[in-house]
């Protein structure tokens, strides 16, 4: 198997799991499982530091958003949560939803977007959104929406997705998933603002009912 190297770092004993140039050995499958279990953990970890409670580890984040990766690693150590730069690199690497950049010169990482905590004001650029966008949320929200449309909370925008797929299986995150198609190109032309998140999530204010149908 071939480790994984990322950004000039030393073999960092994560398994790069897509080049596998024989099948793995049992006790191969056994460390890797390991890895992804560990990656998962580490990845809901750093989501919760890096977008919501940056404090609670004494990090800092600038206005974008980004922290410097060897105060991420101190903090985080010092408040009980041990990881080092290899197993940083490989969240990044692997996560299927691209949540996390780290810089060009692999000194900062952040979260691309999501963020609660007000010390972020992330800038993203302003871009006309296609006909139709997709939200997924549990049918228990659905009277609430219906009457007051989606609005951002404790975040900073409104998530929408290009397609209706990933709606779902953000909804099943709260319930039982349903699907909202919102008139994007439509509020677009009423004077809505959309923007563009690095990894496709397009992101806007608020939407009001009006411009939301539910699939059935």
């Amino acid at each position: 198997m071939l480790p994984m190297r990322v950004c000039g770092e030393p073999d960092s004993g994560f398994h790069k799991l897509s080049l596998q140039r024989a099948p793995p050995s049992n006790s191969s499958l056994t460390a890797m499982t390991k890895d992804l279990a560990k990656i998962d953990d580490i990845s809901r970890y750093l989501s919760y530091i890096l977008r919501h409670e940056p404090e609670a580890i004494g990090l800092h984040l600038d206005t974008e958003g980004w922290a410097d990766i060897d105060s991420l690693i101190a903090c985080a150590n010092r408040h009980g949560q041990p990881i080092d730069k290899a197993i940083v690199h490989a969240v990044v690497e692997t996560n299927k939803k691209k949540r996390f950049a780290i810089s060009d010169d692999c000194r900062r990482i952040r979260a691309v977007q999501g963020h609660s905590t007000s010390t972020v004001q992330r800038t993203f650029p302003e871009m006309v959104p296609p006909e139709v966008l997709y939200h997924g949320t549990a049918t228990r929200f659905l009277e609430s929406i219906r009457e007051q449309g989606l609005k951002a909370g404790s975040r900073h925008h409104v998530h929408l997705s290009l397609d209706i797929s990933t709606a779902i299986a953000v909804g099943k995150r709260y319930g039982k998933p349903v699907v909202l198609e919102i008139q994007a190109s439509k509020m677009s032309r009423n004077g809505f603002k959309f923007f563009r998140a690095e990894n496709d999530v397009w992101l806007t204010d608020a939407v009001p009912p009006q411009f939301i149908n539910i699939i059935d």
